[in-house]
């Protein structure tokens, strides 16, 4: 699978988002099982957060990872109520032991909140030091956000995209692509299943031959810089998640797509989910 460096490592374009998960203990066993087989499938990039399941899919991640810890790369956020100078490093050693790993490759401020960023990332940077993280990013950070950051330790940032959420093409993502700092994609297939029932999405995957979730995917990634975390619990589309990473979308794919989901033109408040 295609690669991008994000942190000093090079990680796969798509990953495995773990939203909804470890909220049901029943399906637990399900959820453990649907990580296992991504990483066979080289999802070797995994993205989590404490305010997931309230800790429930660290957990969930831990006991999927366990023994094979340095084949991932591990993305948790922190809560911005635990973003204080002692609340990250507090919620940081809870997220390690949920996890069952003594580091977290990368660790984000998982919205902006009360703490000044200064603040936060001053936590950040102790954490760094003492090797309980390998770098730091933020999430759900709108282009001013970004600016007033203004700080090169920032590794990614990751914010809601798809052809129906695409705000972020007007500025944020092309001033994050001339940073070089990869955008982290998620809920890349959409919500509630609008955008992969789409007449126009469907068009292009059976000219293709994929699925609609395999398009949304090639959409997101024919940007450059952009990495893609989809949820997925059900091995055929685990297969077809990996597989999209190969798809090559052409302009008229593309014009397709833009008649029902065109581009922005102008500044859009950031969406968030």
């Amino acid at each position: 699978m295609r690669t991008l460096e994000i942190a000093g490592i090079q990680v796969p374009v798509i990953g495995q988002g773990t939203w909804r998960m470890g909220e049901k203990p029943d399906q637990r066993r399900g959820e453990v099982a649907a990580l296992r087989e991504g990483i066979e499938r080289g999802l070797r990039l995994i993205d989590t957060a404490e305010m997931y399941g309230e800790g429930g899919a660290e957990e969930v991640v831990g006991e999927a990872i366990a023994g094979q810890r340095d084949q991932v790369v591990l993305v948790s956020k922190v809560y911005p109520h635990n973003a204080s100078r002692t609340g990250v490093a507090a919620a940081c050693e809870r997220s390690l032991k949920r996890l069952g790993t003594e580091y977290i490759d990368l660790y984000l401020l998982h919205w902006r909140g009360q703490y000044p960023l200064a603040e936060t990332v001053e936590a950040f940077e102790r954490l760094r030091e003492q090797g309980k993280i390998g770098r730091w990013g933020v999430s759900n950070f709108d282009l001013d956000d970004l600016q007033e950051l203004d700080l090169p330790g920032c590794a990614t940032n990751q914010v809601l995209y798809n052809p129906e959420e695409r705000g972020v093409e007007f500025d944020l993502l092309p001033w994050q692509q001339r940073q070089g700092m990869p955008l982290m994609a998620y809920c890349p297939l959409g919500q509630g299943g609008a955008l992969l029932a789409n007449p126009a999405l469907r068009q292009v995957a059976e000219e293709h031959g994929v699925s609609a979730a395999q398009v949304a995917l090639a959409w997101a990634l024919r940007q450059p810089g952009v990495v893609a975390t989809p949820k997925a619990g059900d091995p055929r589309h685990l297969a077809e998640n990996a597989a999209a990473a190969d798809l090559q979308l052409s302009e008229n794919d593309l014009r397709v797509i833009d008649g029902d989901y065109p581009a922005p033109t102008r500044k859009q408040r950031l969406q968030m989910v």
